[in-house]
C-alpha cells in the first residue's frame, strides 16, 4: 500500500515561529518528493530480480541501497513538521528532568543543540540510547541516513539543510536555528519524551 504524504497546512499563517509560509510551502513539496521516491522504491523492489545482486550495480541492489535515503527523507521530515511550532508550548516536568539529566540542563540542550545545527549539514537529531539511559545529539550528515547511530529513538529532528531556511534568512543560519529552537512544539514532544527514559505516566 502506497504512504500517503501528511498534511501540514496547519504550520501557515505564523505558527512556524521564524519561517514563511513561502518556505514552508517549498519544504511541503520537498519531502512529499521523498514521499513519491519511497512508494516508487517500495514498488519496484516487489518485481526486482533478485538473481545476481551486485554491489557495483544491479537494480534490486541499488534500490535497497537508495530505500534509507528516500525513508529517512520523508520520516525526519515528518517529525520535523510535527515538532516545529509557535513558541507558545513548554517542557514538562519528565521532559526537563530527562533533559537535565542528560545534558546537564535545558539550557545546556538548547547551547548544545545548537552548536550541533550550526555544525551540520543534514540534521540534528536529539536521540534516547537506550544503552546508557540518555538523550545525545546525532549529527546526520551527507544524505539522510548516513550519520544515523543504531540502538537509539529518534526524540526530536531539526532540519539544517539550506532548503529548510534560505527562502527566508538566506546565510542567516544562526537566526534561523535560533528561532526553530524556541519555537518548538513540546506539546508534541513532551509525548515523545514520555514513552523514554522511566516514565511511568500513562
Amino acid at each position: 500500500m502506497a504512504r500517503e504524504p501528511k498534511n501540514f497546512d496547519h504550520l501557515l499563517g505564523g505558527n512556524a515561529k521564524g519561517l514563511s509560509d513561502a518556505q514552508l510551502k517549498a519544504h511541503f513539496t520537498l519531502y512529499q518528493g521523498y514521499v513519491k521516491k519511497l512508494n516508487e522504491i517500495r514498488e519496484k523492489l516487489g518485481t526486482a530480480d533478485r538473481s545476481a545482486p551486485n554491489y557495483s550495480f544491479n537494480e534490486y541492489s541499488e534500490l535497497r541501497r537508495r530505500e534509507p535515503v528516500a525513508y529517512n527523507g520523508t520520516v525526519l521530515h515528518e517529525m520535523y513538521f510535527e515538532n516545529i511550532g509557535n513558541g507558545s508550548t513548554s517542557p514538562d516536568e519528565h521532559a526537563k528532568k530527562l533533559i537535565t539529566a542528560s545534558f546537564g540542563s535545558v539550557d545546556a540542550w538548547i547551547a548544545d543543540t545548537k552548536a550541533a545545527l550550526m555544525s551540520a549539514h543534514g540534521w540534528v537529531l536529539t536521540v534516547f540510547d537506550y544503552e546508557d539511559g540518555k538523550l545525545h545529539n546525532n549529527l546526520v550528515h551527507s544524505e539522510h541516513h548516513a550519520g544515523v547511530f543504531a540502538n537509539v529513538h529518534t526524540m526530536i529532528a531539526v532540519d539544517a539543510w539550506e532548503h529548510a531556511y534560505f527562502f527566508d534568512y538566506q546565510t542567516k543560519k544562526a537566526d534561523y536555528v535560533a528561532n526553530v529552537l524556541s519555537g518548538l512544539n513540546w506539546d508534541v514532544l513532551n509525548k515523545r519524551l514520555a514513552m523514554v527514559g522511566g516514565n511511568k505516566a500513562g
